[in-house]
């Protein structure tokens, strides 16, 4: 799977409230279609882009294309992005550290000067 697919189809709200409504539990792809604003045929692009991804899988069932969410896709586009969140919080952490050793102790502790 690769990260670039799944945040380009994350991308878009119609995409992302497709994830959403997979998240209560497996779908046909009518039944996604039906709150959504837009034609069937752009569904099943919207379905296309996100099963390209890796994010959703299809099978037919009878007469209905059964729509599933395939969760290990998020976790992974999570597992990634906590990782970039934990190292920029570590360089935010180093520099609130480097500054409060360059602020001098005695402004530090002492209130500011007030205005005449």
């Amino acid at each position: 799977m690769s990260m670039d697919l799944v945040f380009a189809a994350l991308a878009d709200p119609t995409r992302r409230a497709i994830i959403d409504r997979l998240r209560e539990g497996d779908k046909s792809a009518g039944e996604l279609a039906e709150p959504l604003p837009i034609s069937r045929s752009a569904v099943s692009q919207h379905l296309k882009v996100l099963e390209t991804a890796g994010l959703i899988t299809r099978s037919k069932s009878a007469q209905q294309r059964i729509v599933s969410l395939n969760a290990d896709a998020l976790t992974e586009a999570t597992g990634w992005l906590q990782s970039a969140h934990d190292e920029w919080q570590q360089r935010f952490d180093n520099l609130d550290r480097i500054l409060a050793e360059e602020v001098p102790t005695d402004l530090a502790t002492t209130d500011p000067p007030t205005a005449e």
